[in-house]
């Protein structure tokens, strides 16, 4: 079985503020000289979804601008020179995540190495990027996945933040349908623990309600995990496992069944 999870909750950006954006990027590709196929590629996005946004034919998504900034390693949205004024929005988020202000929670922001179970390989684990970045346009951070080899699968969505609890919530939000992690505030040594839920492909059709344990750790400047599925017999699958594990053993998430 494959996990199962909706398309991204990306909103369309309205006409002018996509034209703008659209600049910026065939500005970032003349300045680099580099083709469009090799952003695509680079961003993990299709050349046909880049040449679209790129001619106005479509709006750009935030899991595409995350990963088109990731690629470039440039924030299109704020900051810096041809910054779409369109786009300036309030630095707190609203009180339904938490209210929290921008300049608190800018240690939160880059990229994760994200690991679960894996759904259909027993005793596999699953790895995958986690990007968390503020987002003017909504006025709040928001999250974007890439690096899947279910790529169809990928998420964005909000992240809240309310002081009652203390965690941070991943939460995409596709026409009513949910996916929620929810996460502790980072470890010592930069590590988030919590647990997952989503929906995975049972018989035939059938979406089965499933949870599982979720473990994110924010990568250095340049650094590229391995990504994909993770078996026993590989070299790196011990260290996984064991940060993996610390959800559950370290108490920051319970799985409870009855005896």
């Amino acid at each position: 079985m494959t996990v199962t999870e909706t398309d991204p909750t990306d909103s369309a950006a309205p006409s002018d503020e996509s034209a703008e954006l659209a600049r910026l990027v065939r500005e970032e590709i003349a300045r680099r000289r580099i083709s469009r196929q090799a952003l695509a590629d680079m961003a993990r996005i299709s050349l046909s979804t880049l040449e679209k946004a790129l001619a106005g034919k479509r709006s750009f998504t935030l899991a595409t601008l995350l990963r088109i900034e990731e690629a470039l390693g440039v924030n299109l949205r704020t900051g810096g020179q041809g910054q779409p004024a369109a786009l300036a929005a309030s630095d707190v988020a609203p009180d339904t995540m938490g209210a929290y202000a921008r300049s608190a929670v800018t240690w939160l922001e880059g990229r994760y190495l994200t690991l679960r179970p894996s759904f259909g390989t027993p005793g596999g684990l699953f790895a995958y990027l986690t990007t968390v970045r503020w987002v003017p346009e909504k006025g709040c951070l928001g999250f974007a996945e890439s690096g899947r080899s279910d790529s169809r699968f990928e998420q964005a969505g909000h992240v809240s933040m309310p002081n009652l609890s203390g965690h941070i919530y991943l939460v995409t939000n596709e026409q009513g349908q949910y996916r929620l992690a929810i996460l502790s505030r980072p470890t010592i040594d930069g590590q988030l623990f919590g647990i997952l839920t989503t929906l995975e492909v049972g018989s035939g059709s059938q979406l089965v309600p499933a949870s599982a344990p979720i473990a994110l750790r924010k990568l250095a400047e340049g650094e590229e995990p391995q990504l994909g599925l993770i078996t026993p017999d590989m070299a790196h699958f011990e260290n996984s496992s064991e940060m993996l594990a610390r959800s559950i053993e370290g108490d920051f998430a319970r799985l409870h069944l009855p005896a």
